[in-house]
C-alpha cells in the first residue's frame, strides 16, 4: 500500500460492519478491518468447536464485503449449504473455506491472508484475536449468561458483557494498525454482542486512547430485541464508555432524520423501535457529534446507507471524492 495514503482501521463484526466497509473501499485510503471472533452460533459455532479455530463468520462477510472478484465468486463465499439433515447443512461455503486454509496453514490468520490474495481483498483483514475466545454476560439480576447467541435469547437487562479467557492477547498487528491509524471507525452493529466484543479485548481499549487517530463511533439507527430495548443514542455510547473507559471514542455519528410509518410497523413486528436522538443527553458524555440522514431503505432493511456514511467519515481526513470504478 502506498505510504501518501490516510490509514483507516474499521472495528467491529455482524451485518453492520461490511456496510461500512463497502462504502469506504470506494475511495484512495489504506483500508484496515479489525473483527470479532467470539461469534458461537450456527455454521460458525460448529466450525469453531469441531477444529477449536476462532469463528470465522464475522471474518467471512467482510472477506466477501472488501473482495474484489467476479459476483459468481462472492456468491460462492456467501453460499449456505440448505440440504440433508447434518454434516454440510447449515454451514457456509466462506466458512469452511476458512477453516480449511487454516488448516493448511496451521494458522487461523494466516489463512486469512492466504484467502485476501484468492479473492483479491482490498486492504488487510485482523481478527481482534488469534485464539478462540467465549462472550459471556453478566445480566443486571446477576444471572450469567454464557455464549454470544444466548445472551439476546435471555432478553434480560444487560448489565456487562466479558471474553475468556481474560488473558486473551489481541493480534499483534491488530494494535499496530490502531496506533497507526488517522482514523478508527467503530462500526454499528449489535452492541453486546458484535461491537463490544472487540472493544473489551485486553489492550484494545488503551491502543484506541494512545492513538492520534480520531476515533468515530457510527451508532445504531435500531434497538435490537433482548440487547438494547428502548436504548437511545446516549445508552449506546454510555454503555461503550462503562465497558472500556473515557478517551476512547472522540465522535459519535448519529441518524437524526423521522422515520416512515410503513418502517416503523415492519420493525414493530421484530420489536425494534428507532434510537432516539437524544441530542442534550449525549452532550453530557463530551463527545463531538455528527449528525445527519445517514440510512436507506434496502430490501425493505434499514441500512446505513453505505455512500453518505463512507463520505462523512472520508472528510474527516480530508478525503472527498471516491475513486473512479
Amino acid at each position: 500500500m502506498e505510504e501518501h495514503l490516510k490509514k483507516v482501521t474499521v472495528l467491529g463484526g455482524g451485518t453492520g460492519m461490511p456496510v461500512i466497509l463497502r462504502g469506504l473501499k470506494k475511495y484512495p485510503i489504506d483500508l484496515s478491518a479489525i473483527v470479532t471472533v467470539a461469534d458461537d452460533g450456527g455454521s460458525s459455532g460448529r466450525l469453531r468447536t469441531e477444529m477449536s479455530m476462532p469463528a470465522p463468520g464475522d471474518i467471512r462477510n467482510v472477506i466477501a464485503a472488501l473482495s474484489e472478484v467476479e459476483p459468481m465468486m462472492g456468491a460462492l463465499l456467501q453460499h449456505r449449504f440448505d440440504l440433508g439433515e447434518e454434516g454440510l447443512k447449515g454451514h457456509s461455503m466462506g466458512n469452511l473455506i476458512l477453516a480449511a486454509m487454516t488448516a493448511v496453514t496451521g494458522d487461523f490468520y494466516l489463512g486469512i491472508k492466504e484467502i485476501e490474495k484468492v479473492f483479491n481483498v482490498k486492504g488487510q483483514i485482523y481478527p481482534v484475536a488469534n485464539q478462540n475466545l467465549f462472550l459471556s454476560a453478566e445480566m443486571k439480576d446477576g444471572e450469567i449468561v454464557v455464549g454470544e447467541s444466548n445472551i439476546p435469547k435471555a432478553n434480560k437487562p444487560i448489565h456487562r458483557v466479558f471474553l475468556e479467557p481474560e488473558t486473551a492477547e489481541p493480534l499483534p498487528e491488530a494494535m499496530e494498525a490502531i496506533i497507526a491509524s488517522d482514523l478508527i471507525v467503530i462500526s454499528p452493529g449489535s452492541l453486546y454482542t458484535s461491537t463490544l466484543p472487540n472493544l473489551i479485548v485486553p489492550q484494545v481499549a488503551d491502543a484506541l486512547r494512545r492513538t492520534d487517530a480520531e476515533v468515530v463511533y457510527v451508532c445504531n439507527v435500531m434497538t435490537q430485541s433482548g440487547e438494547t430495548d428502548g436504548f437511545t443514542a446516549y445508552d449506546h455510547a454510555r454503555v461503550i464508555l462503562e465497558h472500556v473507559g473515557e478517551g476512547v471514542i472522540d465522535t459519535i455519528l448519529v441518524h437524526s432524520e423521522g422515520f416512515s410509518q410503513d418502517i416503523l410497523d415492519r420493525y414493530l413486528e421484530e420489536q425494534a423501535k428507532p434510537v432516539v436522538y437524544d441530542k442534550e443527553r449525549l452532550e453530557t458524555l463530551g463527545l463531538e457529534i455528527i449528525e445527519g440522514n445517514i440510512i436507506t431503505d434496502h430490501d425493505h432493511v434499514l441500512r446505513h446507507d453505505k455512500d453518505k456514511v463512507a463520505k462523512i467519515l472520508c472528510g474527516l481526513i480530508g478525503i472527498c471524492d471516491p475513486l473512479e470504478r
